[in-house]
């Protein structure tokens, strides 16, 4: 019987400690911005997809886009392009990736997540990228 009772508070304790580390790092939309305008952006432009601004989207579509994580129609990840290899192996021809360099991957995941969210069509500052 009192294994029965310790469970739930098992679980509670868990999903508790599950929010509070989630909650560790607070993302930073304008470090997201820089990234997604300087590196996602100027890929975009000179591909014919073109560029994609973040009010072409929905919050909701943004997040299951991340969530997802495929990119290019499922060809790659997004993740590839937040990482710090790939940070590195274009840091000679673009100033935010040098700039972002030892960012770790998941905060400047989460930095780019917070700016779409932010500038999608149903979000705080609904943005366009130039």
């Amino acid at each position: 019987m009192k294994l029965s009772k310790s469970l739930p508070v098992a679980a509670l304790l868990a999903l508790m400690g599950a929010s509070f580390s989630a909650q560790a790092y607070d993302a930073d939309w304008k470090r997201g911005r820089v990234y997604y305008r300087s590196v996602c952006t100027s890929c975009h432009v000179a591909s014919p997809v073109g560029s994609i601004n973040p009010s072409t989207k929905t919050k909701a579509d943004w997040t299951a886009y991340l969530l997802t994580d495929k990119h290019a129609k499922g060809k790659d990840t997004v993740s590839q392009y937040v990482s710090k290899a790939y940070r590195a192996s274009i840091k000679s021809t673009n100033k935010a990736a040098a700039k972002f360099a030892d960012t770790p991957d998941k905060e400047l995941f989460e930095d780019i997540k917070a700016f779409l969210i932010k500038g999608a069509k149903d979000g705080d500052s609904p943005a366009s990228c130039s």
